[in-house]
């Protein structure tokens, strides 16, 4: 049972005993605090305007100044703020003593018209106002939660009413992902939705979570990611197809990882990972232009990030020489690899490293290259070893045709011309199965329906994956995921009962 401050809980007894409903419905709200602002900004005397006289707003107390026989109130709503003038006369002595009453905090509902103060503002002079939902929590008069990321996430639904910025953050989430959903179904994209609880864990190199089906008696694995799904979709002839998914790892927490988390996935037939570097590039300068106001310069911790295409383009193999002391002609040697890393990082005893050069590759390139791509910048060329799903290049089999895009030191997009040779991905699916016995938790198993569906005959396509997230971190300036994901994965809370009563 929850523990209500018994103080508060009388403060509803007495509203009761006076034949309140402190819970009322069928309050009808007419304008926001917004819309009420746009219409009136630029006039002298609202009074004077006839729609202005029939104006039903409502929304959470955030000031209040009693002065006798009237109090003004500063309500907010899902618009912003507006100002209500309350006058004993013109409400009811009955009414006026109740508001008299209200706490800060407390939601209220008031019909009236527009007015102007003495001062100018803009105000609604009440008619008629009541309570409209009553808060039983003191109200935070300085919410500590404002400097404590953790605390904020905790109690989202605190930060959102009394914190304007985080308000605004997530309206650009929900912007950035409207802007996404028309850019794909402009260019004939078809959105579709595909299982989020899998019999196989597919589509990436991740740890997944194992949950259980009771009727069919199996356990089944919160998707990690939607591809090899969406893939058989182009078998079927859904040449194009996007998703907005979220996707589950069953890995750390830290300022960029979340467990649940966001992505936009896509296919397109007939396209190359060429194809899809100019197509990212028209979606996120076009993105940033629409959220930044026509920006495409945006402001980063310290950053100076510039989104105007073209971005770069660059090979792994050419970044490793650019920021390590490698020769290319160590690059595919793994001894000569291991030499490097271990003359320049510290080695754990018993740690297990590479064996393989590919390997080596996205050690090297995490520990020394990933944190200088500042701008947006494409890279390409990856080993065919850490890139089970994508399409060997022509010229050199040993890479294949794949980037993932990097902006601030971050992958934002990951996409590659798939492999569409079920052969060959047979093949691939044995080496992860191996890698996978030798203790690699995050390699793919092999998914047998998968190559069946490929033997049907996939048309040449290529697939990218974007992470939502991190993208909504990148617009907003925040540095954390939690401030992006309105409820992100936290430890329970201490002293907080998290599962259901046995009784």
């Amino acid at each position: 049972m929850y523990s209500f401050d018994p103080d508060w809980l009388a403060k509803l007894d007495d509203l009761r005993a006076k034949g309140v409903n402190p819970y009322p419905n069928g309050l009808e709200v007419t304008h926001t605090s917004a819309d009420l602002h746009q219409r009136y900004e630029e006039v002298e005397d609202p009074s004077q305007d006839d729609a202005g006289s029939d104006i039903r707003i409502g929304g959470r107390v955030m000031f209040r100044n009693k002065m006798g026989r009237a109090m003004f109130l500063r309500i907010q709503d899902r618009g912003g703020l507006i100002q209500a003038y309350v006058r004993k006369d013109e409400v009811g002595d009955e009414a006026f003593e109740l508001l008299k009453q209200v706490d800060i905090g407390d939601l209220v509902w008031v019909h009236g018209e527009m007015m102007r103060t003495r001062t100018g503002e803009l105000t609604v002079r009440a008619k008629a106002a009541r309570l409209a939902s009553k808060i039983l929590t003191p109200f935070p008069d300085r919410w500590h939660s404002l400097t404590d990321v953790e605390t904020r996430a905790r109690q989202r639904y605190v930060d959102l009413f009394m914190n304007a910025e985080t308000r605004e953050t997530f309206r650009t989430r929900s912007r950035i992902i409207s802007f996404i959903r028309r850019f794909f179904e402009e260019r004939d994209f078809m959105e579709v939705e595909t299982p989020m609880m899998q019999v196989l864990p597919g589509g990436a190199a991740a740890k997944p979570f194992v949950t259980h089906h009771n009727a069919l008696g199996i356990d089944l694995y919160l998707r990690i990611a939607p591809e090899l799904f969406l893939k058989r979709l182009l078998v079927g002839g859904l040449e194009r197809v996007f998703e907005v998914n979220r996707n589950f790892r069953n890995e750390g927490i830290d300022a960029i990882h979340n467990p649940e988390f966001t992505m936009l996935e896509f296919y397109q037939a007939w396209a190359t990972y060429r194809d899809l570097m100019d197509l990212t590039e028209t979606l996120l300068s076009g993105l940033v232009e629409e959220v930044c106001e026509g920006e495409r310069v945006r402001s980063f911790r310290d950053l100076e990030i510039d989104f105007t295409p073209p971005y770069r383009r660059a090979s792994m193999a050419d970044l490793l020489l650019e920021h390590t002391g490698l020769a290319a002609g160590q690059l595919r040697d793994p001894a000569a690899l291991e030499a490097y890393w271990r003359a320049n990082q510290p080695v754990d005893e018993g740690e297990v490293l590479p064996t393989v050069w590919g390997k080596w590759w996205e050690w090297l390139f995490e520990a020394y290259v990933e944190d200088g791509l500042v701008n947006p910048t494409f890279v390409t060329g990856y080993p065919f070893e850490i890139s089970p799903l994508a399409r060997r290049n022509d010229e050199d089999p040993e890479i294949t045709d794949r980037f993932e895009l990097f902006v601030a030191g971050w992958e934002v997009a990951n996409a590659f011309s798939e492999l569409n040779d079920p052969v060959d991905q047979a093949g691939r699916f044995e080496l992860q199965a191996k890698m996978r016995a030798a203790g690699d938790e995050e390699s793919m198993v092999f998914d047998h329906d998968y190559v069946r569906a490929l033997s049907y005959a996939m048309p040449p396509a290529a697939g990218e994956g974007i992470g939502i997230d991190r993208l909504v971190m990148l617009l907003t300036g925040r540095t954390s995921i939690r401030e992006v994901i309105l409820f992100p994965t936290l430890r329970p809370e201490q002293g907080i009962q998290m599962e259901p009563d046995k009784a």
